[in-house]
């Protein structure tokens, strides 16, 4: 049975697992694994099937350590590093991933370039944090439950956007949430959280991604399915944005954020 929208949601969860999405989504893959896109790069889709497609920019903000580059890496259906290493500058990554929208039922290609940047690079070049920001459409701001320090972070990073960027899309996300046993953030901080910041809150695992029989290859369409619950969120945010923008939707302000846990 297909899962119901959250309210005020735009986009229809979970179509990409219907036929309908299925054969959208063979676009971004090839032989069961995910495609791997350019900055000028976008998929091709047969005469018929041809959407329109929205191009957003994400920048994705946190302190080292919480994972911004291992989130990319799994949204775009890359190898996720087994070692840490700090990123040494800008690192740009584009994912496209079809939705279909509630309203009309019509299928948009959202294309998100997500802007990930080092801690110490950010610190050590003044212009690097103004370009991650300029013109962008989004924040991810990321924190991991595994280090209190990075969730104490949040509210001085919200605040400086909130200042900045007033009305920009701001979505926050947990990592590393399957290693609940050693978390550092309990619930009740979580709901305090949400008490004053009411914005989306997403809990992504840290696990290895599914593999095909060969034992090696990445698994595109499972790799896919693991991460739609973001992708979804993503598009669902930016096309209300968009529609407020354009006065066809009310502000997004006055709605109850939703808090979505990783399958």
């Amino acid at each position: 049975m297909a899962r119901p929208a959250a309210p005020g949601s735009v986009i229809v969860p979970d179509w990409h697992e219907s036929a309908q999405g299925k054969e959208y989504l063979a676009c971004v893959l090839r032989k069961s694994r995910r495609r791997v896109f350019g900055l000028l790069e976008r998929p091709v889709l047969p005469p018929p099937v041809a959407i329109d497609t929205a191009s957003y920019k994400i920048f994705v903000s946190g302190k080292s350590g919480v994972g911004k580059t291992a989130l990319v890496a799994k949204l775009a259906g890359l190898e996720v590093p087994v070692v840490h290493h700090e990123t040494t500058g800008i690192q740009t990554t584009v994912v496209f991933w079809p939705a279909k929208l509630q309203a009309s039922n019509r299928v948009v290609m959202f294309r998100f370039e997500f802007w990930d940047c080092g801690e110490s690079a950010l610190k050590k070049f003044e212009h690097m944090l103004p370009a991650c920001k300029e013109n962008a459409d989004a924040f991810l701001f990321l924190f991991s439950f595994t280090d209190r320090a990075s969730f104490e972070d949040l509210p001085g990073q919200l605040a400086q956007v909130a200042g900045e960027a007033p009305g920009v899309v701001s979505m926050v996300i947990g990592s590393k949430f399957d290693q609940y046993m050693h978390t550092d953030v309990p619930e009740r901080d979580l709901a305090a959280f949400r008490q004053a910041w009411p914005l989306p809150l997403l809990r992504v695992k840290s696990v290895p991604g599914r593999r095909l029989a060969d034992g090696r290859t990445l698994d595109g369409r499972a790799g896919l399915a693991d991460v739609a619950y973001v992708l979804n969120g993503l598009a669902d945010q930016l096309w209300q944005q968009d529609q407020a923008a354009a006065g066809l939707l009310p502000a997004p302000g006055g709605r109850p954020a939703p808090e979505v846990a990783g399958s």
